[in-house]
């Protein structure tokens, strides 16, 4: 009972966002001396805190008002995806205290290196957090991937190349760290960080492109988990082959790779460095950055490319896993934090800090390697298809900048391949309205700042395809997260776990 009435009086405070004891009394029906007593030990827990007397009505004493506390307990959101990992910690007023991105091709690595580069940036900022006076209690890992909830275990990640890795094992951390999937925790952070929308698909634009549906503030799921694998929704039966085994994804059109490939700016790979099982012979150290050309028919606006249109890169290496062995090192690719970022509190989309070396993190850091020179995309004439060094690897967000900036100078290839990806987002996603029936769609990932560029067509297609059936497509509006969505989606999980069962927390 009294853990139930704990998460009452927890869950009427973040409601309201402040209140005084008599209120909350009122709002649950307790007791005030209950409301006391429980108040009292959510202050002792460092969950709430007093900010003040107020006068709720015109007789008796001034009431305190009771407020959410930022300042001692914390969340840990991670994420993995094909081309970075990302760290942030978010305090229970949900204000993002923390954030770090690194760039890292993931797609030749084994999982326990993987895992071991994500830990080394966690337990940094878990270590700065920990000298803010914060706590972190929990952290959730976002993977782009269909995940067994109970295991923990990533059924298949293509992008990545891991398949049935039980990656919930591999975590080391000195708090309970649950495994994932990564769109369905950028839809949870667009509904608690974002627009706040009610009911929504969000769409997560990267390498691989996943949906996450919330319906009256719920993520769906599905029966076994799975839902949302909007990037292997078929737009032309007869197109590329897909890394899923099938043809014509949505993700050989409007994945990242697709879209730099067909704007002339192929994204260059970066080796998998230091294998860490001996006996397995590393890949090649170059890798054809080239796909098949489709069928120009398939698409309307290819015509319009001057060029062939790719569908995304040929993927180095398949799953990889198995024991470290002994005294190897791992050599970590350069972070690149973003500059601007200050020590006070940080709301979503702020930049990035730079990531002190903190002693006594939770792994062992080694010394890190600056990062390979880019090599600038030609913007000459020439096939799409070319091999390039493996160790050159284009970040995901300046291969993004570098589009942008093409766009916004007008270039004929960038526009064309946007209007493209946009063209096959349109498609599917008619699919996935005559199927859900969502209330808006939300655009995220690297489709938020190309956003002005893509917005429009994936309308325009949609209303060509649906304009019979409805009188009115869903509005595409633009997420103000990007990238962010999962990391803080994935944090914003273990918050609504604190919330809903508070006296595990005191327990603890």
């Amino acid at each position: 009972m009294r853990a139930r009435n704990l998460a009452l009086v927890l869950g009427a405070v973040g409601a309201r966002g402040s209140v005084t004891r008599a209120a909350l009394a009122e709002m649950t029906g307790l007791t005030k001396t209950t409301v006391s007593k429980l108040v009292g030990d959510l202050i002792e827990g460092g969950l709430v805190v007093e900010t003040g007397a107020v006068r709720d009505g015109e007789r008796g004493r001034p009431g305190v008002e009771i407020r959410i506390s930022g300042q001692h307990v914390a969340a840990l959101g991670l994420e993995i995806n094909v081309d970075y990992l990302a760290v942030c910690v978010v305090d229970l007023a949900r204000t993002v205290r923390l954030r770090r991105t690194q760039a890292v091709d993931n797609r030749a690595a084994p999982p326990v290196d993987v895992i071991a580069q994500l830990g080394d940036l966690a337990a940094a900022v878990v270590d700065e957090a920990v000298e803010k006076g914060l706590r972190v209690v929990g952290g959730v890992l976002a993977v782009p991937g269909p995940v067994d909830m109970t295991s923990g275990v990533v059924h298949n990640a293509p992008n990545l190349g891991w398949r049935d890795v039980p990656l919930a094992s591999l975590l080391r951390f000195p708090f309970p760290v649950r495994v994932e999937n990564e769109a369905n925790l950028a839809a949870l952070g667009e509904l608690w960080f974002g627009s706040g929308l009610p009911d929504f698909l969000h769409v997560s634009g990267e390498i691989g492109i996943g949906a996450g549906l919330v319906v009256r503030g719920r993520l769906f799921r599905g029966a076994h988990g799975f839902a949302g694998e909007l990037g292997h929704v078929v737009v032309s039966p007869a197109g590329p082959p897909c890394r899923c085994g099938g043809r014509g994804c949505l993700e050989q059109y409007a994945g990242q790779d697709a879209l730099l490939t067909a704007a002339r700016a192929a994204p260059f790979r970066r080796a998998a460095l230091d294998r860490r099982a001996a006996d397995t012979p590393p890949t090649s150290r170059y890798v054809s950055a080239g796909i098949p050309q489709k069928d120009a028919a398939e698409t309307p606006v290819a015509a319009q490319e001057k060029t062939p249109g790719s569908s995304g890169a040929t993927q180095a290496g398949a799953t990889q896993a198995g024991a470290t062995q002994a005294g190897a090192t791992h050599r970590r690719p350069a972070e690149t934090p973003v500059a601007g970022q200050k020590d006070a509190p940080e709301t979503p989309g702020a930049a990035q800090e730079k990531m002190a070396e903190t002693p006594g993190a939770i792994h062992k850091r080694p010394a890190e390697t600056p990062g390979a020179a880019q090599e600038k995309p030609a913007e000459t004439p020439g096939a799409v298809s070319a091999t390039i060094p493996l160790e050159m690897l284009l970040p995901a967000q300046q291969g993004v900048s570098w589009m942008l900036s093409r766009l916004r100078e007008g270039d004929e290839k960038a526009r064309a391949a946007c209007e493209r990806a946009a063209w096959a987002l349109g498609v599917a996603l008619s699919s996935a309205v005559n199927l859900v029936d969502p209330d808006a769609i939300v655009l995220g990932g690297i489709y938020a700042p190309l956003f002005p560029w893509i917005g429009h067509m994936v309308t325009d297609t949609m209303k060509a395809r649906l304009g019979q059936m409805r009188g009115a497509v869903p509005p595409v509006v633009v997420s103000r997260l990007g990238a962010e969505a999962a990391a803080l989606g994935a944090a914003g999980q273990v918050i609504e776990q604190v919330m809903a069962d508070p006296a595990a927390l005191l327990h603890s």
